[in-house]
């Protein structure tokens, strides 16, 4: 049985829907990310799953305990990790943690004792005793995650767990959700970082305006998308006539970069004409230093089906 089973989910505000027939099927013990542009719906579907919300129409299960019809026996089996802060930086990092226990059950003592190994595992303990209102943002994002385990969930959701964090906070919360699954816990992830579903997630959907365009594991993803085509030119300001000679032969702009001089295309699924791209170019007088084919990436997948680039993805 999947852990997670969404079928023709609707979520409407008034008139608007902003999740429309979405489905959806999550295997036990696996991540899942769920990427999609600003305001497309993921993080309304990561409400509904974790029962803040109801659908207008569909239903969702979670561990087959139906969202709305057996909400209780949902959150007792899942943690939710939101976009912002849930601790209270006026209390110690041991205080919060002790608090989400005794609200969910333990005793006095079984508190002190599990805060103590949780602590521990997630590299907290010297921080234990202060102001999460000290912590740096990498620590006090960890310690928002801590606390969503602090049940040990069957089910774990994250909303964009790694946003605004450096590098390195980043790997470490990586490596945490790895031992998480190896725990045994499904992890459902939203993600403005397609490198990070990449890295992480065993399966993807994307969702552009409230509706799954495409759903799989992350190379099932890519190679549906194609290839992809490198060009380095010698004028930046030609950029424009590059992208509009690369569009007739059916390239579609894709991933950027840093240098003002390199472009990156993705062909849907097709072949890729170099050497009458080369031509066209060379016929139009701009300055090729290299050009070359490339397997596509989560980038350019995700910019083919939802027109997006990775930069605008938000929550």
């Amino acid at each position: 049985m999947p852990a997670i089973e969404v079928e023709s989910v609707t979520r409407c505000y008034g008139k608007r829907t902003v999740v429309d027939g979405v489905n959806l099927s999550v295997p036990a013990g696996t991540v899942h990310a769920l990427l999609g542009p600003n305001g497309s719906g993921k993080t309304t579907i990561v409400r509904m799953l974790a029962t803040l919300l109801r659908p207008s129409a569909g239903s969702a299960r979670v561990l087959g305990f139906d969202t709305v019809l057996a909400a209780a026996q949902v959150k007792k089996n899942i943690g939710l990790v939101g976009q912002f802060h849930a601790v209270d930086p006026r209390l110690t990092g041991a205080e919060n943690l002790a608090m989400f226990a005794r609200l969910n059950g333990y005793a006095a003592k079984a508190a002190r004792l599990h805060v103590g190994e949780l602590l521990e595992r997630f590299e907290l303990l010297d921080a234990a005793d202060r102001q999460v209102q000290t912590y740096s943002g990498g620590m006090r994002r960890r310690l928002d995650i801590v606390a969503g385990m602090v049940v040990r969930p069957a089910v774990l959701f994250l909303d964009e767990p790694t946003t605004g964090l450096d590098p390195r906070s980043r790997h470490e919360i990586y490596e945490y959700v790895r031992s998480f699954v190896n725990d045994g816990t499904t992890v459902v992830l939203t993600t403005q970082y397609l490198d990070e579903a990449d890295k992480l997630a065993d399966s993807v959907t994307i969702i552009d305006a409230g509706k799954v365009v495409a759903a799989g594991t992350p190379d099932e993803i890519v190679e549906a998308v194609g290839t992809g085509l490198d060009v380095v030119i010698a004028d930046e300001h030609r950029c424009g006539e590059v992208t509009e000679i690369v569009g007739r032969f059916g390239g579609r702009p894709g991933a950027s970069h840093d240098s003002a001089t390199e472009l990156s295309f993705a062909f849907d699924g097709q072949s890729i004409a170099l050497l009458p791209i080369l031509r066209a170019l060379d016929d139009a007088g701009i300055a090729v230093q290299d050009i070359g084919r490339r397997r596509a990436t989560l980038d350019d997948a995700f910019l083919a089906l939802t027109g997006h680039t990775s930069e605008r993805i938000s929550a």
